[in-house]
């Protein structure tokens, strides 16, 4: 017990003579942690703006639904040199033909809906939105993308399949052409025809993957293709399919496989003239980049940590110098290796981790200024700051320990007999 008392108040003094030493040299100090904290600040800033990047990425990949799968004349995997375009620029776009051909023969399907979009001035009185984007539905499209409507409501089946002259538009159209009116039951001209608004999106912000409703504006299908060529190249239409609940993707894209070659009237053997895409496809290829942008933030990072590691070592190797006598001191009274080994390893790492903390508040600061001043969702994750402070713990224990180390090897006698 009483060897325990000894021990706990040798600890306590020992990280006294520590923190004491590092608030005298106040210079040295600083000079060591700003290695340190230019290191921290570098890393952790690169992940806490590609984390957004890549959440908001994800979130808009998820928006598309990871149960559901688009049949369309281009698959989303792109090749390089041998990606065979020119097969594919010879495929038949889908359209509401195959879309009722779905509907009457899947059982594997929940929900089937058509969606096509393209490009076009939306008028209102003697203000236009320019270059809207005008994305026409069938009805069961709610059913596959949620919807968040804020005002109003979503198409009728009667103005669905009938094509009314109806509109379901996103915040930005309402703001630039409705600032201080209700929009609902105002009309809007689109293809030189006034359409009557039924629903107001929520304002969903700027998100990546170009999935925002915010400049949408969202027409039955059977109205808009009285203005477009539905089977143009340029539109991209995709036919969407919701798996029923229990069913994988790949059984539905085996139905929806042998449904539209025998809807395309394809003979076997003949290959597919239509692409079944899945969001799997766009995570896979955004985990190979996001791997190469954290190994590009940890050199970026890596080479400021080495610089501020060499620079605790050195402030290190000065402090044992100068405190060789207490050393002695310490040792003459009793002090073991390891108990003088772990002091001045409690400083080192103290130090390092003050950089870092340092350099996390930094990077706190700038994603407070930026969410304020811009529409962006920047946030520094626990997890990135859990990764900054052992990343500083792990540089101030590597960096300390040979200073450490040979000040728990000196002999006491000759420790004490040093003198400044």
């Amino acid at each position: 017990m009483k060897q325990s008392v000894v021990f706990l108040r040798l600890l306590r003094e020992s990280y006294a003579f520590a923190l004491t030493a590092i608030l005298v040299n106040k210079v040295r100090t600083i000079l060591s942690l700003l290695g340190i904290t230019i290191g921290i600040f570098s890393i952790i800033s690169v992940f806490t703006v590609f984390d957004s990047i890549e959440r908001n990425i994800r979130n808009s990949i998820s928006s598309l639904g990871s149960n559901v799968l688009y049949v369309q004349k281009w698959p989303w995997a792109m090749g390089g040199k041998d990606y065979p375009w020119w097969k594919y620029i010879q495929r038949p776009e889908p359209d509401v033909a195959d879309l009722n051909e779905l509907e009457k023969r899947s059982q594997a399907a929940e929900a089937v809906a058509y969606m096509v979009a393209t490009r076009r001035n939306v008028k209102h009185g003697n203000s236009s939105v320019d270059n809207a984007s005008i994305v026409g539905v069938s009805y069961e499209y709610s059913r596959i993308t949620p919807l968040d409507i804020n005002q109003g409501r979503y198409f009728t089946p009667i103005e669905s399949a009938g094509g009314r002259p109806v509109a379901i538009v996103g915040y930005d159209i309402v703001k630039n052409l409705f600032e201080n009116t209700n929009p609902i039951g105002q009309r809007i001209k689109i293809f030189g025809q006034k359409v009557d608004i039924i629903g107001v999106l929520k304002k969903q912000g700027d998100i990546n993957f170009g999935n925002s409703t915010d400049n949408q504006v969202l027409l039955p299908v059977n109205f808009i293709r009285n203005f477009i060529d539905l089977k143009s190249d340029n539109l991209g239409a995709a036919l969407m399919v919701r798996a029923r609940p229990r069913v994988s993707n790949d059984e539905l894209r085996d139905e929806l496989t042998g449904i539209m070659r025998s809807v395309r009237k394809l003979k076997p053997g003949v290959e597919d003239d239509f692409s079944i895409n899945e969001t799997s496809v766009i995570s896979q290829g955004f985990d190979s980049v996001f791997r190469i942008v954290a190994i590009v933030g940890w050199i970026i990072g890596g080479f400021s940590l080495i610089v501020g590691g060499f620079g605790i070592a050195n402030i290190m190797f000065v402090s044992v110098k100068e405190r060789t006598a207490q050393i002695g001191i310490q040792k003459a009274m009793g002090a073991k290796k390891y108990f003088i080994l772990q002091q001045f390893l409690f400083e080192a790492v103290f130090l390092s981790v003050i950089g870092g903390l340092i350099g996390l508040f930094i990077i706190w600061v700038i994603t407070l200024a930026i969410s304020a001043l811009f529409d962006m969702d920047l946030i520094l994750t626990m997890g990135n700051i859990a990764l900054g402070v052992s990343v500083s713990a792990i540089i101030g224990l590597v960096s300390g320990f040979v200073p450490a180390y040979n000040a728990s090897r000196l002999d006491p006698v000759e420790a004490m007999r040093t003198t400044f």
